[in-house]
């Protein structure tokens, strides 16, 4: 027989689980998911609850329909207005509160990219709780794990804010898989443009490479290289080993490249299967945004050079003579 204490903390336990739900904010293009909102939803997942998926933008319906098919997700909610176009936080924000008013969530999480980081602050703000930014680990509905220090060190944390506001490190969580069947239905609440600001128009850079954030494997380039002209040695490589590039900070500064293609800590943070640097010193900096890869490659003529400290494999050498030689052997392979 169980004491009156031991069930009512048993009903207690289930009417808590039953009452936590998760607002998952999916990333997309308007057109196809952004792969990370998957690494996200494995996240959401973890926390207990149902676990519903906001797609948000203009003409966005194909999007919804991708999300209703991943596993873990209950609800697929949908906000399809050209309001929305360009994904402004000005506009975004206040339709997220709306929400968060009406269906009351427990966690609001969203992918720590740069749409994540310019959203969830302002909406914790306005729900006046602390973000919980770029978490790498979640051991139950109120803890977390996350890096700091450049990822120097690992912090445990407790929240007890009445909703938790959460960015994820996709690289830390495994892709949700396909295969549910969750039922679309329209976002509470109406879009409305801000006086703050409007959407003009965007340039994007298109590649036929993978995108770096999910590539299974990232060539990156660093000041070594001299100059951007040079960085065709490496998109060379990265087109035999069908490869992402990327580069540090130190080049995106020195113009070489655009800085949609830094990796670091203010860049983007990658975990390939096999991560080749490339004229990199290895900055605390570049570093935090790549170490999780899962074989790291170093090229750089000087030994002593930090990046050796975390390379699985190191070879000292002239990249310029090393590059082509690789290329050369790979595409003999």
């Amino acid at each position: 027989m169980l004491s009156f204490s031991r069930l009512h903390a048993r009903k207690t336990v289930g009417l808590l689980k039953r009452f936590k739900s998760t607002l998952v904010i999916a990333e997309h293009n308007n057109e196809k998911l952004t792969p990370v909102t998957l690494n996200t939803i494995t996240a959401a997942t973890k926390l207990g609850g149902e676990v519903s998926c906001l797609v948000l933008g203009s003409q966005c319906a194909k999007v919804a329909e991708e999300v209703s098919k991943v596993k873990g997700i209950s609800k697929v909610l949908l906000a399809d207005s050209e309001a929305f176009k360009g994904f402004l936080p000005e506009t975004v924000t206040p339709f997220l509160l709306a929400t968060q008013k009406q269906l009351n969530f427990t966690h609001i999480v969203a992918s720590a990219s740069a749409v994540g980081k310019n959203v969830m602050p302002r909406l914790a703000a306005k729900l006046d709780v602390s973000p919980i930014s770029d978490i790498i680990g979640v051991q139950d509905d109120s803890t977390f794990v996350r890096t700091i220090y450049a990822g120097n060190a690992i912090q445990t944390l407790k929240s007890d804010e009445p909703v938790k506001v959460i960015t994820v490190r996709g690289t830390a969580f495994e892709p949700a898989e396909v295969g549910g069947s969750a039922p679309t239905e329209n976002a509470p609440g109406e879009a409305a443009n801000s006086d703050l600001s409007s959407f003009v128009g965007q340039e994007l850079s298109k590649s036929d490479r993978p995108e770096l954030a999910s590539a299974k494997a990232v060539v990156a380039g660093g000041r070594g290289l001299k100059s951007g002209e040079n960085f065709k040695l490496l998109y060379d490589l990265a087109d035999k080993l069908d490869a992402a590039v990327g580069a540090s900070r130190a080049a995106v500064d020195a113009g070489f490249v655009p800085n949609d293609m830094q990796v670091g800590q203010t860049g983007k943070i990658v975990a390939p299967e096999l991560y080749i640097a490339v004229g990199i010193s290895g900055a605390i900096q570049h570093l935090a945004g790549m170490k999780d890869s899962k074989v790291i490659v170093a090229i750089n003529k000087d030994p002593e050079a930090p990046i050796f400290q975390v390379a699985d494999y190191g070879l000292v050498d002239d990249l310029f003579k090393a590059v082509p030689s690789m290329t050369e052997l790979v595409g003999k392979k």
